[in-house]
């Protein structure tokens, strides 16, 4: 079993970064590569280091093939897929795939798919990432897996996949992302990881790995040596401590591409930043928002995970922000949905009529089916929960921000009725503001997708007191 280690101490223990800035190299060769890139996001956090992109929520062959027709870089394409049950994400991947390969020959366009998933390990894999594979009908050399994000403390470091804690790095199976009832599990180790996720079928000893020695001391031409080794859709880990790690490994696997290797990406987020080459961008202030001078905002939360529950809490505590706690029981009672629901609407209307901070959070008590199915349905049932809420809410609140990732699904698709939002950038460290598209019923609304298992415990109250405050000017 893999122990805990002092961050400081672990992180100083490694060789240098490699010393050369690669930022230049990297969009020097994206342009050559002529590719669009797609990010398949299991739930909509996956932008949370990435600016001016488009995010999809639907993707029918017309709308794909529009976005492979702009200029812009990449898109995402929000599928919430760990939302569901593996059949459904499954299937939806098929549809997904089929529609991207038809979509970008109709427009000859060349394009590369990264599977964005969870940095604590949690979603189908490998499930999904196989249905898509079959769906692209591509012969992928690799399969990739790097699940490294910084901005959530997510590092790995001799094969063994971290989540930091203060000066802590707990191993990842160690933590109360591994208990999930859906995606629980017992390896912190990728490569047995890898091994118990299949089932046995990619034995442990199988799995590829680049080093950090490989990354900091061969840099990008070890790296592209390393994945040009891969065949017949090998498994590989990368590990990464730093956003120099992730553009060193990404300027080698495009001088890998270039070659005619052919990789499928599965990644947390800071991957898909480092593969469309973009500089880092200060943090958005409400300035930047063109928020409102008056109206009250509205914050949404169903994530279950203890670090949202702490941070309710001290948002409830340290801020005027009206709380208004919805009972999950109540939820999931067939006979008792709709009053809950109507009495919460008419509390947030009341609430934002006076110009008050309204949050609205389901009871902190979490149900949990007889497995992971089970488990899947009723968490989507009582996370459902906001969307009614938002739809029904005939005051226009002056910001959203929805906490948690299925919840933030939700309410985009079903609550807003987004279609196409644009990710302006992050308000904290990943958190990332999307601007509601035309077709959604509220139309330019400043929409913030705080994930569930991100920031600390004063996060949600730092977030609000920067929505609050504009700047002089």
């Amino acid at each position: 079993m893999s122990q805990p280690l002092n961050k400081s101490d672990a992180l100083a223990s490694l060789p240098p970064e490699w010393p050369e800035p690669l930022l230049p190299q990297i969009q020097t060769a994206i342009k050559a590569s002529g590719r669009k890139i797609v990010v398949l996001d299991d739930d909509p956090t996956g932008t949370q280091t990435v600016y001016d992109l488009p995010v999809l929520t639907e993707w029918s062959i017309e709308s794909l093939s529009a976005e492979f027709a702009d200029a812009s870089a990449a898109f995402y394409i929000l599928t919430n897929s760990r939302s569901l049950p593996l059949n459904e994400a499954q299937a939806l991947n098929r549809e997904l795939g089929h529609n991207l390969v038809v979509a970008a020959k109709q427009v000859g366009c060349d394009f590369v798919v990264v599977s964005r998933s969870d940095s604590t390990l949690r979603g189908h894999f490998p499930g999904e990432v196989e249905a898509l594979a079959k769906a692209l009908n591509q012969s992928f050399d690799g399969w990739l897996l790097i699940p490294y994000f910084l901005e959530g403390g997510r590092y790995t470091i001799n094969d063994v996949h971290y989540v930091a804690e203060g000066d802590v790095l707990i191993p990842a199976a160690e933590t109360p992302f591994a208990q999930d009832s859906a995606f629980g599990y017992r390896s912190s180790n990728l490569r047995a990881w890898i091994e118990e996720k299949t089932g046995g079928r990619v034995p442990a000893e199988k799995v590829a790995s680049i080093s950090l020695d490989d990354i900091r001391q061969g840099g990008p031409e070890r790296v592209a040596q390393q994945l040009a080794s891969l065949n017949n859709g090998s498994t590989c880990l990368v590990n990464a401590v730093s956003q120099r790690d992730m553009d060193v490994f990404v300027h080698g696997s495009l001088l890998a591409e270039a070659q005619g290797q052919q990789f499928l990406y599965r990644t947390a987020a800071s991957f898909v930043q480092a593969r469309l080459g973009l500089a880092p961008r200060p943090l958005l202030t409400a300035n930047d928002l063109d928020l409102p001078e008056s109206g009250g905002g509205l914050i949404i939360v169903g994530s279950h995970v203890p670090k949202t529950t702490h941070q309710v809490e001290t948002l409830l505590a340290q801020t005027g922000v009206k709380g208004i706690e919805v009972a999950v029981e109540a939820l999931l009672d067939e006979t008792r949905r709709a009053v809950t629901i109507d009495q919460a609407v008419a509390q947030i209307e009341q609430g934002l009529r006076q110009n008050h901070e309204v949050m609205v959070y389901t009871s902190r008590r979490l149900v949990t089916g007889s497995d992971a199915g089970a488990s899947l349905a009723l968490g989507r049932r009582g996370t459902e929960s906001p969307v009614p809420n938002v739809r029904a809410i005939s005051v226009r609140p002056r910001d959203l921000l929805a906490k948690g990732g299925i919840t933030a699904s939700d309410v985009a698709t079903q609550g807003l009725g987004l279609k196409r939002a644009w990710v302006l950038g992050q308000i904290l460290p990943g958190v990332p503001v999307w601007r509601a598209g035309a077709e959604s019923r509220q139309p330019g609304l400043a929409y913030i997708v705080f994930p569930g298992n991100v920031g600390n415990d004063a996060a949600l109250v730092e977030v609000v007191t920067k929505l609050r405050h504009r700047l002089p000017g």
